[in-house]
């Protein structure tokens, strides 16, 4: 039997402090959680600010053999130490071979498919679940495409072809330490263009890129009308940020299940820049800005104005501006069979802070405690979808999280 059940690795930082706190909120009684960390004093601080008696566990990334221990001891780790790829590849190497279940918040596709490539066969052994994602980046969109494509297939309505998720509202911002993952995989890709290919491909962590359809382009950089999307969506759509991750997330999860989504399966993410006359500029300037923020990075004069106002690792709103935060997503799509349906996944908080500590949280906790709920894919690196799946949907709707489907059209057009 090992000695706990949930290991908070990085329990220091700012979002692992919002993530102990809500475990130390919400877990069951009798779960055994542990904080770690590199610093005793500070994962000391941490316990008497939370009021709890949780063991403490000191690990360096850096110390393989401190982070095999831990993996050992514990059935579930929860990272939130980024950049993963400079960071996290020793912990999720440990936690697969320890048969260990894992889960951070990555939005690196280079990590990503560096861990698929190293790990999915070693964590499939052990039967280790390795879920990467399980926040903002990319629940809501994972777990918003699989609740779409329940709902059509109890229906009978065929399966998903064209599929769009529209960020219809949202308050907050995006952590710190996303902002670094981006610093980090721009300069990678500066200096390996094969790198850069694998972060550029829509099937860049496919798990067999050969049998994925050919579905033409899937740019990620699209703005469209809202018309476009369904007749009765107004205004116009710009490209969502996170959509070049969130898409290769979901473009897995179709694959590990044998392309149950659709053959014809084809995805992408926008945000909704209102209905006012502006909407069009407004998108388009979303675009430009999106590209600009890209190519500033990676520029050494800009990239120097641009670190000193964007959010750093380790900072974040406080507790007001987290609560306030809120958003709603909107997922729609086309069926084989004509019928259109949506998706919607609503949260309160701060997306990048104070719903992503509640979705990560929640994730632990059904791999800990969920077990005969989990999907039946085993081990592997794995997606929210097919690695926790329904389990998580449960506890995101128990703990106030909106998901729900509906249809919009039968196949004759008809609401």
């Amino acid at each position: 039997m090992r000695e706990h059940d949930i290991v908070v690795y990085g329990a220091t930082g700012f979002v692992g402090v919002l993530v102990a706190e809500y475990l130390a909120a919400h877990a069951p009684a009798g779960t055994r959680v542990a904080l770690a960390g590199r610093s005793e004093s500070r994962l000391e601080a941490v316990r008497r600010r939370l009021g709890v008696e949780w063991p403490l566990v000191v690990a360096d990334a850096a110390d393989s053999d401190a982070l095999a221990t831990l993996a050992a001891a514990t059935r579930v780790v929860v990272t939130t130490v980024g950049p993963y790829a400079k960071y996290g590849r020793a912990l999720a190497r440990a936690c697969a071979a320890a048969g260990t279940d894992y889960t951070d918040l990555t939005g690196e596709v280079l990590f990503v498919r560096s861990n698929i490539d190293e790990n999915h066969d070693l964590a499939r052994s052990t039967g280790a679940r390795i879920v990467h994602s399980c926040g903002f980046d990319s629940i809501p969109s994972d777990l918003g495409v699989h609740v779409l494509h329940q709902r059509v297939t109890a229906d009978g309505a065929g399966e998903l072809t064209d599929t769009t998720l529209v960020v219809t509202s949202m308050r907050g911002g995006v952590s710190g330490g996303t902002i670094d993952s981006l610093r980090h995989q721009i300069d990678v890709v500066r200096k390996d263009r094969d790198l850069r290919r694998i972060a550029t491909s829509p099937y860049s962590l496919s798990p067999d890129r050969a049998a994925e359809p050919d579905l033409g382009r899937q740019g990620d950089l699209v703005s469209l009308r809202g018309a476009d999307v369904d007749p009765a969506l107004r205004g116009s759509l710009a490209p969502f940020f996170m959509g070049p991750y969130n898409t290769r997330i979901v473009r897995r999860s179709n694959a590990l299940r044998q392309f149950a989504y659709g053959r014809s399966f084809r995805y992408r993410e926008t945000m909704s820049t209102g209905t006012s006359p502006l909407s069009p500029l407004l998108a388009a300037g979303a675009k430009v800005g999106m590209g600009a923020l890209v190519v500033g990075l990676a520029l050494p004069p800009t990239r120097f104005v641009l670190d000193r106002v964007l959010p750093k690792p380790g900072e974040g709103p406080g507790e007001r501006a987290r609560r306030e935060g809120h958003f709603t997503i909107d997922i729609y799509t086309r069926t084989t069979t004509g019928a259109r349906y949506a998706a919607r996944f609503r949260a309160k908080g701060d997306p990048g802070y104070a719903a992503t500590a509640l979705m990560l949280g929640e994730s632990a906790l059904a791999l800990a405690c969920d077990r005969d709920s989990l999907p039946p894919s085993g081990g592997g690196v794995l997606t929210p979808a097919t690695g926790i799946g329904d389990a998580l949907t449960d506890r995101l709707r128990a703990a106030g999280v909106e998901i729900t489907t509906r249809v919009l059209s039968d196949p004759s057009g008809k609401k």
